[in-house]
Order: C-alpha cells, then structure tokens, then sequence
C-alpha cells in the first residue's frame, strides 16, 4: 500500500522509509520463521515470539516516547507499520490490543508510576493486555455495564462478569469498566471508572467462549470480590466514560477496520494477474471496484489518524470508519467468492490451496467483523447524535 500522506503534515519521504524497514522486516521474518499470511491475524494469530521479534526491530510502540522506551513517532508512521502488518496478515494478536489501546490510554490518562512499569513493556512486546468493557446485556451499549467496584480500604473490590475479552486467556492484565458509583437515568454515562486487573489476582476466573471452528480468542471473566489498590485506577474515578470513548476512538478507526480481508484480496489479484489466468473483463472491473474502496475508506481512517495526531478525540469519525470498514470486509468476502466461481466458471481454472485456505478463515470470520468494537446498529446511533440527528 502507498499513498500521499502530504496533507497530514509528514514528508511522503518519511513515511516511505518507514514502510520499507517494515517490508524489510517481514519478508526477512517471514523467510526464517516460516509463519504464512492469515486472514484476521490481529484477532487470530497469537505469537509472542513474533512480537518480540518487531519490538526488537523498533517496530513497536512506535509512539510511545523514547522516556517510556518506545519510540517517540508520530501516529502516522505507525499508521503506516499497521497497514502493513495487516496486509501481509502477520501474526501480531499478542501485542495488538496493549499497542493499540492500552498504550496512548495510559500516556494520555495513566499515572507516572503506570506509564513508567508498562509501556516500556508493550514497547518490547512482553505485555499483553485485554479489554473488559462488554457484558451480558451490554454489549455495544456501555452506559448498562453492572459491573461495580465498591470502596475498600485502599482500595476498591469488584465484582461482574465481562463478554467477548479477546485474549484474556493470555494476557498479563484486563482494563476494566466498572460503576463506581450508583447508575443515574438521567444521566446514564456518568459513575463509571477504569481499573487495570491482573488476570492472575485472586477472584479473577477465565472461560472460554469458542467459535465453532474451535477457534479460541474470546473469554468470559468473572470477577469475584477482587481486591484492587489505588495504584492501579486508570485515570480518575468517575472519569471513565471519558476515558473509554477516547479509547475507542483508537480502536475503531485503525486499518485493522477495513484490512482484516486484504491477505485473500492480495492472494487473489496476484493469481488473477498471473500468466496461468486470464480473467474476463467482468472480473477485471469487480478487482477495481474492490480497490476503489479500500481507497476511500482508507482516506477516512487516514483522516482520524491525522486528529489523533493533532490531540484529538474523533469519535464520530471513527465510528464512520468502523461502520463503513467492517460492512466493506464482510462484502469483500462474499465478492471474492463470487470472483472466484466466475473465473471457473469461464477458464476451468480453480483458486490456490493457499487462497481456498483463506477463503475458509475469512468465511468464518465474517460475522465478527460488524460485532466487535460496537455493532454497527449502534454506531449510526452514535453518528447520528454526532450529527445532531438524535
């Protein structure tokens, strides 16, 4: 992937060298450890070797300040890393979640003592995070968390039950959203606070939630009067709206939104292209179609991408950028099957194991991509009150 990248304040120069340490990179790290491409890496291909191999490379944490040991860039660069990371369909859903959310979460609302005892950790890729926002019966609606924390001597003691905690079952701590005061209807999003949870502190119980391939990345945690100190509040209490919507803005936006496909999309166009296939001109317009749209939408994720840089919380943006991304992955799947049946159907020729193979995670992850981060029901919800529409 290349582009302009003029208008948002960085040299195309700068960015372009950054992508070739990072094409470098995983063609090397490829070629040793013999890792392959797989559709959804970020949620599906756990590897902490390969995390620590990228942190080791200075490919990790990218902004992260050097102080906190990462490396001081601007969120463009590492915009720029992501997409090809994504691309290439590396396996990088060890580091994900603490590089992407739990990292700028901490330098923006976490405490010296925090920032100082992990970042340097997520920026070697040691540190692996989850997130414990949804529940049974709010799941994209947060305001209904139940979840509670109780005030205790220095500290506060939890009890709930969080859904959908992608890599808990391997990760090091939870950031959880919790009540820490009486629910107000009034004023549903207030009373809420965000405490960092070791997934080793007593009352904290993991259960698997498995897709029906088998596949294990979600979990249920339940957490059972568990104690945790002062020192680990995440920002201020009562403060946790606040802090999780600025979180989200992070998580809903990023490439990872619209490049879950793009390993079969890649495998596919390089096939088409080959001297063995001489797709009709149908095909031809249905492959551009397919890169127009990744182009649009990669232009409104680059666009959040420069207000995060610029300090900004664009949540009305980022939730576009889901909506449209996700919706675009799901389609891609069922158009690139499409495609496929159509170039047999006129040259006799079949796809690749290697494209059939991901043809097969894709299908299975399809229905995941509108879900997590906030159905997108929800998020035109969102957008709309943005907008002043509600």
């Amino acid at each position: 992937m290349s582009g302009s990248y003029a208008l948002l304040g960085m040299h195309q120069s700068e960015l372009d060298a950054v992508r070739g340490r990072i094409r470098d990179f995983l063609a090397t790290d490829r070629d040793r450890f013999g890792w392959r491409p797989a559709v959804d890496s970020w949620l599906s291909r756990w590897d902490a070797d390969f995390s620590l191999r990228l942190g080791e490379a200075g490919l990790l944490g990218l902004t992260i300040p050097e102080s906190y040991g990462g490396r001081g860039s601007e969120h463009l660069q590492r915009y720029v890393v992501t997409e090809e990371l994504l691309a290439q369909g590396a396996p990088v859903a060890a580091h994900w979640v603490a590089d992407r959310q739990v990292a700028p979460t901490l330098l923006r609302f976490g405490t010296e003592e925090q920032k100082t005892r992990i970042l340097p950790q997520i920026a070697s890729g040691r540190f692996y995070s989850a997130i414990g926002m949804s529940e049974h019966g709010a799941g994209s609606d947060l305001a209904a968390v139940k979840t509670k924390a109780t005030r205790a001597d220095g500290g506060w003691v939890i009890n709930g039950t969080k859904v959908w905690t992608s890599g808990a079952h391997h990760a090091d701590m939870v950031v959880v959203l919790a009540r820490t005061s009486p629910a107000d209807p009034e004023a549903r999003h207030k009373g809420f606070s965000q405490f960092l949870v070791p997934t080793d502190a007593a009352g904290v119980g993991i259960s698997p939630i498995e897709l029906l391939s088998g596949e294990h990345h979600f979990n249920e945690v339940a957490f059972t009067d568990v104690f945790v100190p002062d020192s680990e509040v995440l920002g201020e209490i009562g403060n946790g709206w606040h802090q999780v919507t600025a979180e989200l803005s992070y998580e809903r936006s990023g490439p990872e939104r619209l490049l879950s496909t793009m390993p079969l999309l890649l495998a596919v166009i390089g096939w088409l292209s080959s001297d063995d296939v001489s797709p009709s001109p149908s095909v031809t317009a249905a492959v551009g179609d397919l890169g127009a749209r990744v182009i649009s939408l990669r232009q409104l994720s680059t666009a959040v991408a420069r207000a995060l840089e610029a300090g900004e919380s664009p949540a009305n943006q980022a939730a576009l950028v889901k909506d449209l991304g996700t919706r675009f992955e799901q389609e891609s799947v069922d158009l690139v099957a499409r495609l496929l049946d159509d170039v047999e159907a006129e040259t006799g020729w079949r796809p690749t194991p290697e494209i059939a193979g991901l043809l097969r995670d894709a299908r299975l992850h399809q229905a995941l991509f509108t879900l997590r981060g906030g159905t997108n029901e929800v998020l035109r919800g969102v957008v709309a009150r943005g907008l002043g529409l509600r």
